[in-house]
């Protein structure tokens, strides 16, 4: 099931540039990491004080070969993917390929932050949409 937007995600191949603007636009830093299969570094950012609200993400090159290197170099930074968090991954992934979803992972992997694990699909038409699924472990 579909639980809600966990984050979205803007491509920057200059994340601490946008450290003062993410101030400036009442943010804070709450956790960063690095999705090493994709090899991006993610640092997530939220209104100041506030819990419970979808996060944005800045996702940036983590090494030569990042999976970032190819959507900056043809649209350069801005709007990545939106990021929906679901209570199963895999159903949901089959579920949104059967609706006419690509599946650009053939599997779920880990994603940059503690008990994170995502999945992204695309749907080219009509919106060029790039979505991640999340999946956190709550330890349930």
């Amino acid at each position: 099931m579909l639980l809600g937007i966990d984050h979205i995600g803007l491509a920057t191949e200059e994340p601490s540039a946008l450290g003062p603007i993410m101030a400036a636009l009442g943010m804070s830093k709450t956790d960063s990491g690095l999705a090493a299969g994709y090899r991006v570094a993610c640092e997530f950012w939220r209104p100041a004080g506030r819990t419970g609200l979808p996060m944005l993400e800045l996702v940036s090159p983590a090494g030569p070969d990042s999976a970032l290197d190819g959507h900056l170099a043809r649209v350069g930074p801005g709007l990545h993917h939106i990021a929906i968090e679901v209570d199963h991954l895999v159903p949901e992934l089959n579920r949104l390929r059967e609706a006419g979803f690509t599946m650009v992972d053939r599997e779920p992997c880990a994603g940059a932050r503690q008990g994170m694990l995502v999945a992204f699909l695309y749907l080219a038409r009509p919106a060029g949409l790039l979505v991640e699924l999340v999946q956190y472990d709550r330890g349930q």
